[in-house]
Order: C-alpha cells, then sequence, then structure tokens
C-alpha cells in the first residue's frame, strides 16, 4: 500500500472511531447476527431495518431456528421491508447452513459466498466483520466515496465499474483490520459523504478529494443510465360474504411471491369498473356467488417500485353465496387479514378503509 492509500485508510478508521452509529450488528462477531442485519439492510435504510433485525433475532435466536420455521412466518415477520426474495433467500440459505455446514455458519469466504442471496458485498462484510478475513466491501457508499476521492468517470452500473472499484477497495483495505476499515469508509459514505450537497468543509479527506478539487463533487458517482420503470395496473376485489374476504397465494416468478393478496386481475391500462365487469377474468371469479353488489367507492393507490409503478384499484363486492368461491381462495375473517403475509400494497388498502384515496 502506497503512502496515499496508507493516508486514506487511517483517514478514515480514526474518523469512524470518532463518528460511527452505536448499532447493535457491529457489537459482535456472531456471523449468524451480522448476516442478518445485512440481508435486512440490502435495500433498507439503518433506521427502518433496526426493529427488523431486533424482531428477526429475538424470533430466531439461531440459524437453526430460521432454518426450520416455515416460510409464511418469515414473510410475515419481513412484511413491510419489501423486496421480499430477501426473506426467501434468507430461509434458503439458513438450510443450506443447516444442511451443507452442520447448523455452523461457514466461516470461508468461498462458503459464505455460496449461500443464496450473498452476493460479492455481502459475502466480504461478513467475512471481514465476523472472521476477520481481508475482503474489501463494496456497496453505494464505497463507490460514492471512491468516485469522488479519485474523481473515478467509470459508470458505477458497469462491469468494468465494478472491477474497477474493487480492486480499487482492496487496494485501499487494511489487511490489519478489514472489518473496521470496511466498516468506516461505509460510515464515511452514509454520514460524511452523503450523495447531495455533503458538507466538504468539515471532511478530513478533502485535500485528498480529487471531485472537489475540481468542484465537481455532484457528479459523482456516474451511471450509465436508468433503468426502464414499468406501468401496471391492478384491480383488486374484496369479496364479502359477511364477515368474511377471501384472499390467494402469489407464485410464478414475479414481485411478492408467496405473499398474500386479494383476488388480483391485472389490465393493460386502467379501466372502469364497468370495463372490468365485462373481462373474462371477472365473470371467472364471481361466478355462481349468488347476487353480486359492488360498492360505489373504490380505493384508488399509486405503490412505486424500484422498476415498476402500480397503479391499483380496489372494489369492495358483496356476494350471497361463496359455495365455489371457497374452493378457489382462502376464506378469512376480516379481521384475521393482518395473521397473513401480505404486500405492503394491500396492507395499505386495509390500513385506509373509509379513507378513499386517489392517485398520488
Amino acid at each position: 500500500m502506497d503512502q496515499h492509500s496508507l493516508f486514506i485508510s487511517q483517514t478514515l478508521i480514526e474518523w469512524y472511531n470518532l463518528n460511527k452509529r452505536e448499532l447493535p450488528w457491529r457489537e459482535t462477531k456472531n456471523p449468524f447476527k451480522i448476516w442478518i442485519s445485512e440481508i435486512i439492510l440490502q435495500q433498507t435504510r439503518v433506521a427502518q431495518g433496526y426493529d427488523y433485525y431486533v424482531r428477526f433475532i429475538e424470533t430466531f435466536p439461531d440459524i437453526v431456528q430460521l432454518a426450520n420455521a416455515d416460510e409464511d412466518t418469515i414473510l410475515k415477520l419481513w412484511q413491510g421491508l419489501g423486496y421480499y426474495s430477501r426473506a426467501r433467500n434468507l430461509h434458503t440459505a439458513a438450510k443450506q447452513v443447516r444442511d451443507n455446514f452442520g447448523g455452523k455458519f461457514p466461516d470461508r469466504y468461498e462458503d459464505i459466498l455460496s449461500l443464496k442471496g450473498v452476493g460479492d458485498y455481502t459475502a466480504a462484510a461478513i467475512a471481514s466483520f465476523a472472521f476477520d478475513l481481508p475482503y474489501a466491501v463494496v456497496d453505494g457508499n464505497v463507490f460514492r466515496v471512491l468516485s469522488r476521492l479519485f474523481a473515478i468517470n467509470t459508470p458505477i452500473d458497469t462491469s468494468a465499474g465494478k472491477r474497477l472499484f474493487t480492486d480499487l477497495a482492496n487496494e485501499l483495505l487494511d489487511k490489519e483490520q478489514p472489518g473496521e476499515y470496511n466498516q468506516s469508509i461505509m460510515d464515511f459514505g452514509a454520514i460524511q459523504c452523503v450523495p447531495v450537497s455533503p458538507d466538504c468543509t468539515i471532511c478530513p479527506l478533502a485535500d485528498r478529494c480529487l471531485a472537489l478539487s475540481h468542484k465537481q463533487v455532484s457528479l459523482y458517482p456516474v451511471k450509465q443510465g436508468k433503468t426502464k420503470v414499468k406501468e401496471r395496473f391492478f384491480n383488486y376485489l374484496d369479496i364479502h360474504f359477511g364477515p368474511n374476504t377471501y384472499l390467494h397465494k402469489r407464485t410464478g416468478n414475479d414481485i411478492w411471491k408467496n405473499l398474500y393478496e386479494l383476488p388480483l386481475i391485472e389490465t393493460d391500462k386502467d379501466i372502469t369498473i364497468e370495463e372490468l365487469q365485462n373481462t373474462e377474468t371477472f365473470h371467472a371469479i364471481l361466478q355462481n356467488v349468488g347476487t353480486i353488489s359492488i360498492h360505489p367507492m373504490s380505493f384508488s393507490m399509486k405503490h412505486v417500485l424500484s422498476h415498476r409503478i402500480i397503479y391499483a384499484r380496489f372494489y369492495r363486492i358483496e356476494i350471497t353465496d361463496d359455495t365455489e368461491l371457497k374452493d378457489k381462495y382462502i376464506k378469512t375473517s376480516t379481521s384475521s387479514v393482518g395473521d397473513y403475509a401480505i404486500s405492503r400494497l394491500v396492507d395499505r388498502y386495509f390500513e385506509q378503509q373509509g379513507k378513499p384515496t386517489l392517485f398520488s
């Protein structure tokens, strides 16, 4: 490591020791707890993920208990965090550890990387935090700090960019205290070198930052381009027979896999209830249900995901015969819907019963 790299590494660690956030997963070398925290914090802010981490550790004190749990329990515990594939991968990885590693979390980087849902970043984080192995983490915070320090124009969302930043991160890594260094550069990006309007006047690396010297801090990191966002139109049927409503479990390789929701009709555009009633799917769902009464007020919501915008309408429908319907769906009392792992979108609908909304 050259003197410039050494200065950056030492400065980051010194800054971290004075400014680090006190978090429970930093007070342990337990790889299971560190892994849980890293999976939760993928695509999730620390403030939001904190309580989920605490609940997961309280519910599943060790990885074997997590492996032996049923998926519905895990998804319910995860509800509200989004990106539910993380929860399913967490469960699969726990079973891998139980079955392939005797219930003991692996301590080799390659073995950690072999776990479902664990990529290069997460493997490096666990390896360095739990086992002091010399692997550098590269996440959004690291991309931002390094791209500004070295004024790197290579887009971070390209293969070439990822290789370049990984090599640079490993070059800067303090091999004697890799976990401490990795934590320091991530916290530095989260607290000091923030995405918008960082306070460079108090930055301990200001005189080493090429982006700052060129007055181009806001231009970094460079991205190749935005992913195209797809619009989808969901029409949910909240079908009531007395005090009961009906749910079904989503399957297939789509969003919210294995979560529960109301009967759904997806259309290629926003349509009226009259148009919806003329679809084959509507007739297929509500055939032989006696008298149908549709509540005059629908609920409309806009739900934004990373690569999708979902425009959802919810229609409350009263029926007088559920003989066939209960064979197609899960019949449950409306007061028990919360017992199921449902998507945040459907959860928002039940939260706002009696509060009609518009797309906004």
